[in-house]
C-alpha cells in the first residue's frame, strides 16, 4: 500500500484543477482520470514536480482508436510515483483528423522515444517534440497500422470460401 491513498491524489488534484478533469474510475486500485490537450502538460508537469507527489517516473505514453467515437483517438498516459508506490493513468481523448497533442519530453527526456511508436503506430502529432519521424516502421509508408481503418480479412480472398470447408 502506497504512502499515498488514491482519494489523497484526486483531492490534490482537483483542488489544483478543479473542473478540468473528470474521474473516468478506478480499475484494479489504478485510478484513471480524463482531460483535454490544453490540460494535459500542466497536470503532468504539476504530478512531476509537486514534493508530497512526485511522480517522476514515466512508465509508457500509448493511444488507442475507437472509430466509432466522435473523439477516436485515446492518448494514454501511465505514471508512477516511486516514493509512494502509487500510479496514475491520464487520457486524452483526440479528433482522429487533427491527431495535435503537446509533447511531454519537456518532462521526461524517455517520451521521445514513446511518442515516436504512438505516432509511427497511431498517426498523433506531439507539438514540440524534438525528432518525430517514424522508428519500427518504413519511413515511406502512409497508413498507420493500428487504427482500426482496415477490413480485417480480404474479401478477396478465395482460400476463405465456404465450398471449401464443406458449408
Amino acid at each position: 500500500m502506497g504512502k499515498i491513498t488514491n482519494e489523497e491524489l484526486l483531492k490534490s488534484i482537483n483542488t489544483k484543477f478543479e473542473g478540468q478533469v473528470t474521474v473516468v474510475g478506478e480499475p484494479y486500485g489504478l485510478l484513471t482520470l480524463e482531460t483535454s490537450t490544453d490540460k494535459i502538460i500542466d497536470i503532468l508537469s504539476y504530478l512531476k514536480t509537486d514534493p508530497t507527489l512526485q511522480f517522476i517516473y514515466l512508465t509508457d505514453i500509448t493511444a488507442v482508436h475507437y472509430p466509432e467515437q466522435e473523439k477516436s483517438i485515446g492518448i494514454i498516459y501511465h505514471i508512477h510515483s516511486l516514493v509512494n508506490n502509487v500510479r496514475i493513468r491520464i487520457k486524452v481523448f483526440i479528433d482522429g483528423n487533427n491527431c495535435h497533442i503537446p509533447t511531454a519530453t519537456t518532462l521526461w527526456e524517455g517520451a521521445n522515444w514513446m511518442e515516436r511508436e504512438t505516432y509511427d503506430f497511431f498517426g498523433v502529432l506531439f507539438d514540440g517534440h524534438p525528432d518525430l519521424r517514424r522508428i519500427l516502421n518504413v519511413d515511406d509508408m502512409t497508413a498507420f497500422p493500428m487504427r482500426k481503418e482496415f477490413p480485417l480479412e480480404d474479401p478477396n480472398r478465395v482460400d476463405k470460401k465456404d465450398y471449401f470447408f464443406g458449408r
